[in-house]
């Protein structure tokens, strides 16, 4: 009899969800839409930069700010989602997210001016940084155990698909239209996501207005926007300059503070303690390493196609595609693969991987066929997330209970600050070998600039190989330590 009594409210715990729904799907739309919109915005404006450079008339330093300043919104905003969330309601947050995204895509798509272009880009910024952390903590609240496996791997797929197709359909609406209707085109789905919002999203936080720590809020503004913005400036500033230096200063100084500040913190804006466990810090300094990576090689990649190469930009998204549902493949191949195998061996391979692609594209020039450029792309999309996935899932399994959700908000948010200021360095480094080029044609100028970006992407990929030899067996990783 008690075993009878035992399963039935075991599977009555399996099939009730914490927080209970009438539609869940209907409730989960406008979230899905928003994050599909706010990843495929990462990686897609990479390939509209040359077309913005030429109608803006501004140089590739500029430019790439459109892409660091969007990642680090993003980056500004994620730690604070949990605190938002207990001070307004999750209807109230995700509406003013997608309001907020559709009214920078807006800004952005009606822009006269580069200074207005960016701006509108960093408001979307806001917007991501909000709906992420929000789609997955809701999951969790109104999905039953039973049905959440699911839940989650449609929201992790929704954040594998978006950046994998994001460079071919911009590249498309390129080809057949203008830039201005890449942010049309965001604004109007959003919309949609808009409309679900108000018809099936619920509020399912609880609502506590605990107190918010002022100099941790400024902190972190300051002390990461000083390093990304210090970073990106360096590309044209140069890396003596004045003001480079003393952003950089500003930001460490101010880092080093924050830091100090959320170890004492009884309620940590960012719990840092986790870095304490060894098998995290690991798992979690290889999946920065990986995404660094990542965002440089797909910064480069279409200047590279379109500026050296000088192939149109929809040949640029179609030469693009293949990687990029490779990418997405293999990122749900190796998250089965973990469970077998663990993160040692698929990290190491990984990175071994990801260091042929990369070492292709250092080879690669304006006369190489367009097959070699693909395959160079496959390889290095097969070798990240053949990384990236075992390595998050090693740092977050060393976790437990409430640490994970801290794991996972910080990793979130360093791979935002980490993805700029790697785009921020490839940028730099593209513009010394384009200076150091003594060819006249800027077609082979950009070539030699490129070609020094992915000598940094190159140096990141060795480095995630040497630290993928730290990791140990599931069984050892109270073992593992980076001292």
């Amino acid at each position: 009899m008690r075993g009878e009594i035992f399963l039935k409210n075991a599977e009555m715990r399996m099939n009730t969800a914490i927080v209970e729904v009438d539609r869940p799907w209907l409730a989960m739309s406008s979230m899905l839409i928003g994050a599909f919109v706010g990843m495929l915005s990462e990686t897609s404006l990479n390939i509209a930069l040359p077309t913005l450079g030429r109608v803006f008339s501004v140089g590739t330093g500029t430019l790439q700010w459109l892409v660091t300043g969007y990642m680090l919104m993003i980056g500004i905003v994620l730690p604070f989602s949990s605190l938002i969330s207990k001070w307004f309601s999750t209807r109230q947050i995700i509406i003013f997210a997608l309001a907020d995204f559709t009214v920078g895509a807006l800004i952005s798509g009606f822009a006269n001016s580069f200074g207005m272009l960016l701006f509108g880009r960093m408001i979307q910024g806001i917007g991501t940084g909000l709906i992420i952390p929000l789609m997955f903590t809701v999951a969790m609240l109104i999905f039953p155990p039973k049905k959440l496996g699911l839940a989650m791997g449609i929201n992790a797929l929704v954040i594998m698909f978006a950046p994998a197709i994001g460079p071919t359909v911009t590249g498309i609406v390129l080809g057949a239209l203008s830039w201005r209707a890449v942010f049309f085109m965001f604004a109007i789905i959003l919309i949609v996501g808009l409309l679900f919002a108000f018809i099936g999203l619920k509020n399912v936080s609880r609502i506590t207005r605990p107190k918010i720590d002022l100099p941790s809020v400024l902190g972190s503004v300051i002390g990461f926007s000083s390093i990304v913005a210090g970073t990106s400036l360096a590309s044209e500033a140069g890396w003596t300059s004045p003001r480079v230096l003393g952003l950089l200063a500003v930001g460490i100084i101010v880092l080093v503070l924050y830091a100090g500040r959320q170890l004492k913190l009884d309620e940590p804006v960012l719990n840092l303690r986790v870095f304490a466990n060894p098998a995290f810090r690991t798992g979690a300094i290889l999946v920065m390493i990986d995404f660094g990576i990542i965002l440089s090689a797909m910064y480069l990649m279409p200047q590279f196609i379109q500026n050296a190469m000088m192939l149109p930009v929809a040949m640029t998204g179609l030469i693009m595609l293949p990687g990029g549902i490779v990418n997405a493949l293999v990122s749900a191949f190796a998250g089965r693969m973990y469970d077998r195998m663990g993160a040692k061996l698929l990290a190491r391979l990984g990175f071994v991987i990801a260091l042929i692609g990369v070492l292709m594209f250092c080879f690669a020039d304006a006369k190489s066929s367009l097959a070699y450029v693909i395959a160079a792309h496959v390889v290095l999309m097969i070798g990240c997330p053949l990384a990236m996935s075992p390595s998050q899932t090693h740092a977050l399994n060393a976790l437990a209970g409430p640490e994970s959700a801290d794991g996972s908000t910080i990793m979130n948010t360093l791979q935002q600050i980490i993805g700029a200021i790697a785009t921020a360095l490839a940028t730099s480094f593209l513009a010394m070998g384009q200076a150091d080029s003594a060819s006249s044609s800027e077609a082979l100028r950009f070539e030699h600039g490129v070609r020094y970006g992915f000598c940094f992407t190159l140096a990141l990929a060795l480095i995630g190989f040497i630290v993928s030899l730290r990791l140990k067996d599931r069984t050892q990783s109270e073992d593992v330590d980076f001292d």
